[in-house]
C-alpha cells in the first residue's frame, strides 16, 4: 500500500471512529432521554469537568510556581469576559491569546 492510500485509510478510520463516538450515545440512549439520572448528569457533569480541566491546567503553575501569574491573568480574563459576554469562543480565545502573549514576552513571569 502506498503512502497516500495508507494516510487516507487512517483518516477515514479516524473519521468513522470519531463520528461513532459522538453519535452512539444519542442513538443508544434516546429512549431514556428523560431519565432522572441522565438529567442529573447533564446538569452537573459539565461544571465538574470544567473544574477538573482548570485544575489540570493550573497544576504545574501552582506546584512549581512557573507561569503562575500569566495563568491567573488569563483565567481572570476568561472569567470576566465570559460573565460579561456569555460567549465561550471569545472568552477562551482571549484568555489563550493573553496567556501566550504573556509567556512569550515574559511580562509577568
Amino acid at each position: 500500500m502506498d503512502t497516500t492510500a495508507y494516510l487516507l485509510s487512517v483518516i477515514a478510520v479516524a473519521a468513522v471512529a470519531t463520528f461513532l463516538t459522538r453519535a452512539l450515545p444519542f442513538l443508544l440512549l434516546y429512549r431514556w432521554a428523560e431519565h432522572p439520572m441522565l438529567k442529573h448528569l447533564g446538569r452537573y457533569l459539565p461544571p465538574v469537568l470544567m473544574v477538573l480541566l482548570l485544575m489540570y491546567a493550573l497544576k504545574d503553575a501552582l506546584v512549581t510556581g512557573t507561569q503562575l501569574l500569566p495563568s491567573l491573568a488569563a483565567l481572570a480574563v476568561v472569567t470576566v469576559l465570559h460573565l460579561l459576554l456569555r460567549n465561550p469562543l471569545i472568552s477562551i480565545l482571549s484568555g489563550t491569546g493573553l496567556f501566550m502573549f504573556l509567556t512569550q514576552t515574559g511580562l509577568l513571569g
